[in-house]
């Protein structure tokens, strides 16, 4: 890596698909979190977005992985799109309880919202006092992030609103989200001392194209180029990256990390 100030993983180590091209062939699939910290620094666990870990699971976590990994999370979809953070406050604080029992290998914690039609806020100020409120009713000891799938709300009343709370804005690289190159100018740079990029790609598209998860099969490299000129700068700006791949960026996750690595490897250099 071309800094210790970055860290990259993919979103979810769970997938079978990668039994093979990934994971040591038999490989069993309560050992692949042990594997996967031997490859990447962090990774990203969606299964919390649809359940509230439990003790157990974190413990598990913590146990099967060495000193300096790290787990960022999604919040329980029970707080971002149940109940749009309304009487939200103790399922929080329950699931950043649970979650805290991994110690310094806790990462950031990621509120990911849905895109918001009309008919749930008439615009983006009604959901940002909501958020401030939200927020506002947290301890600061952990290191959020807020994704927002409606790209016209990344504006200053957003931007300024996360940086008085420290939290971090979700950069995404996703259909109709903005561009690598836009994401500065929209913003005026990362809303907390960290910035946590994820690389989703488009989901519909790529389940038109494969129902397995094994092998690249869509090239990125021109959006990677487009990237890593961006995350060069933020390491400049001594700026703590964190990058995410989906499977659904290029079909094979960790493919399109460890191609990412060598782009920003070669632009180091």
């Amino acid at each position: 890596m071309i800094r210790d100030n970055i860290r990259l993983g993919t979103s979810s180590w769970s997938t079978r698909d990668w039994i093979g091209p990934f994971y040591p062939p038999g490989t069993r699939p309560e050992a692949f979190i042990e594997y996967y910290a031997t490859q990447f620094s962090c990774v990203e666990i969606d299964a919390t977005f649809y359940r509230p870990p439990t003790v157990r699971n974190v413990d598990a976590w913590a146990r099967r992985t060495p000193d300096g990994f790290q787990f960022a999370a999604k919040v329980p979809r029970l707080i971002t799109h149940d109940k749009l953070l309304v009487d939200a406050t103790d399922d929080m604080m329950s699931f950043l309880d649970t979650m805290s029992r991994l110690g310094n290998r806790l990462g950031p914690v990621l509120l990911q919202f849905p895109y918001f039609n009309k008919q749930q806020f008439a615009g983006p100020q009604p959901f940002l006092e909501r958020l401030d409120r939200f927020l506002c009713s947290l301890p600061s000891t952990f290191r959020l992030v807020v994704e927002v799938r409606n790209k016209w709300w990344i504006k200053p009343p957003l931007q300024n609103l996360l940086k008085s709370h420290g939290v971090a804005l979700a950069w995404v690289e996703q259909a109709w989200m903005p561009n690598a190159g836009e994401w500065f100018a929209q913003t005026g740079g990362p809303s907390a001392n960290f910035a946590y990029i994820r690389f989703l790609g488009d989901h519909k598209a790529m389940d038109a194209l494969t129902s397995t998860w094994d092998k690249t099969v869509v090239d990125r490299t021109d959006v990677l180029k487009q990237w890593a000129p961006v995350v060069k700068d933020l390491l400049n700006r001594d700026v703590q990256v964190y990058g995410f791949f989906n499977n659904h960026f290029g079909g094979h996750a960790p493919d399109s990390l460890r191609q990412f690595s060598a782009i920003l490897n070669e632009l180091a250099n």
